[in-house]
């Protein structure tokens, strides 16, 4: 797996970002709660999701925060990469680190995201 250093244009939520080459991310190993809108969130959607592994977790508030605190994280340092080879609708999978701290573990340990089931 090569590090890639990055460039951090838009955070999108909690456990998805773009960089400035344009290139989606989302974060590997993680999920963090769905922000207000997410097709996720719709009644049905959530019925259906509701005995999956990963049901849809529609905690705007937390959402917000997590979304929040992902964008204040990256911007405290060096940005790397590390792809996993993997797509997600779209959007590349990939470890994120920051100065080498791992994004995903950061935000789990604050509560605002959980570990992908």
């Amino acid at each position: 797996m090569i590090a890639e250093p990055a460039c951090i244009a838009y955070v999108h939520d909690g456990d998805g970002v773009r960089l400035c080459s344009g290139e989606k991310i989302r974060i590997a190993g993680i999920d963090a709660p769905e922000l207000r809108g997410s097709p996720r969130c719709t009644p049905r959607r959530r019925k259906q999701l509701a005995h999956s592994k990963n049901p849809a977790w529609c905690d705007y508030k937390l959402a917000s925060k997590s979304r929040d605190a992902l964008r204040a994280f990256v911007m405290t340092g060096r940005v790397r990469v590390y792809p996993t080879g993997e797509r997600s609708y779209g959007r590349l999978v990939a470890r994120v680190t920051v100065n080498g701290r791992d994004v995903g573990a950061y935000l789990v340990s604050r509560g605002l995201a959980r570990w992908w089931r």
